[in-house]
């Protein structure tokens, strides 16, 4: 007989567990609200050429990383590494740069998928919360974008976060840095992997990014591009920061932060949780003024986004051990005494539901002393005790599990009690 698992490099999400996930993604869509970010939801499948041009087609992403595949038409599908190129792929394909509300603020939430070495923190389907304003090349939706990020970790309950921040310029001022970048690591470039060996012509910038040579002595001493800015984007850096510091975000400049995807320019950033091991980047993004043109847009849409690993945020709450405020699953439990009552459970179990509450009630035949015991183990405050006597009264015997006091309660009354009794008990948490 076949034993079936689950593919390398991802996991079964299973109920106890779950609904941490749903907490992150609720407190993501609610930061989004008060931002002013809309929901999007893009295929997570697109034209293998959506990446390749969009993301770049010397990225690892692109290069090692992409689940590629041929369709029945015969065209070649990726399901989608990373969000931004669909996000900027239906802003063009929807010519978003001609609603009336600009910049679209959007955000997005779901699975990603890379093939990747599995770790901690890294999975081959992986879940990304993002955020894209597309249309402002204003340095305050810089700073509102870095903020809706950090605010995310902080309002989760992390702490212990680093903010880097840098800027990779722009077409007109990152050749002569990416020049000098060759010239600085050729002479060493034999002593580097074969991925910098190969990126030293196609790409310098990204040698800075390698994690393999990343304590090479010619990393602390490569030129920076911060010394190498156009007036135009040393202006913006510089307004990035003021803006920054005005909305209480903490930041440290990092010069040897390039980011993985080609489409960056200027603003770029990273927030670092150093102790959940190797993986310590929780969320990187930056600015991609180019994209949208580059995807058959109009140039003057610029856009600036990040993402977020979800995956990488439940370990860090792991790590640092902040319990999240779950909302309890049930609010009562209907225990019925015999046949007839059972049945009477049922319709008062139907009648509360429809009535917004959470509510459950034995399905395994158990006795009374069971069916408590079940609604402890659930943790559900409140129980309410039905048998022969109950019915013919119609009445119900109303119990609080945490006192063990116990009230009959008439039919009638029930909704108006119980609504009564949770607003206290959630007064009392």
């Amino acid at each position: 007989m076949n034993s079936f698992r689950v593919p390398k490099g991802t996991q079964d999400i299973l109920p106890g567990e779950v609904e941490r996930w749903q907490y992150l993604e609720e407190k993501a869509r609610d930061l989004c609200r008060r931002f002013g970010y809309q929901e999007i939801r893009t295929p997570i499948f697109e034209q293998t050429e959506l990446f390749a041009r969009g993301v770049g087609e010397t990225t690892d992403i692109v290069t090692k990383e992409m689940y590629t595949f041929e369709d029945k038409g015969g065209r070649s599908m990726t399901l989608r590494p990373e969000g931004t190129a669909g996000v900027a792929r239906s802003f063009v394909q929807h010519k978003m740069h001609g609603y009336a509300d600009q910049p679209q603020k959007l955000f997005y939430i779901g699975p990603m998928f890379r093939y990747e070495q599995p770790q901690a923190g890294r999975w081959r389907q992986l879940h990304q919360f993002g955020v894209e304003a597309i249309g402002s090349d204003d340095p305050a939706i810089d700073a509102e974008v870095i903020s809706i990020a950090y605010h995310f970790y902080r309002e989760i309950g992390l702490d212990g976060l680093s903010v880097d921040l840098n800027s990779i310029g722009c077409p007109v001022c990152r050749p002569q840095f990416r020049q000098q970048l060759i010239e600085h690591f050729r002479p060493v470039i034999g002593e580097f992997c074969k991925d910098c060996q190969e990126r030293l012509e196609r790409n310098p910038l990204r040698i800075m990014d390698c994690k393999v040579d990343a304590g090479h002595p010619a990393m602390a001493t490569a030129p920076s591009i911060l010394d190498h800015l156009c007036e135009e984007c040393d202006e913006h850096f510089s307004k990035v920061q003021q803006y920054l510091k005005e909305l209480g975000i903490p930041f440290t400049l990092n010069p040897r932060l390039v980011r993985g995807l080609d489409y960056y320019t200027r603003t770029a950033f990273e927030i670092i949780e150093s102790r959940i091991g190797a993986v310590s980047t929780l969320c990187g993004g930056g600015r991609y003024n180019g994209l949208i043109e580059q995807l058959g847009g109009p140039a003057e849409a610029p856009g600036i986004g990040f993402a977020v690993g979800l995956e990488r945020a439940i370990l860090a709450l792991d790590v640092q051990k902040v319990q999240l405020p779950m909302t309890p699953r049930f609010d009562l439990y209907v225990v019925t005494l015999d046949d007839a009552s059972h049945v009477e459970g049922a319709r008062l179990l139907q009648q509360l539901r429809m009535a917004g509450y959470a509510a459950d009630m034995d399905y395994m035949g158990r006795k009374m002393k069971g069916q408590i015991k079940a609604a402890d183990r659930l943790e559900i405050p409140f129980v309410l005790l039905l048998g022969e006597d109950e019915l013919a009264k119609n009445v119900v015997v109303f119990k609080e599990m945490a006192t063990g006091e116990q009230q009959e309660v008439a039919l009638s009354q029930l909704e108006t009690v119980l609504a009564e009794k949770l607003k206290k008990n959630r007064e009392d948490e």
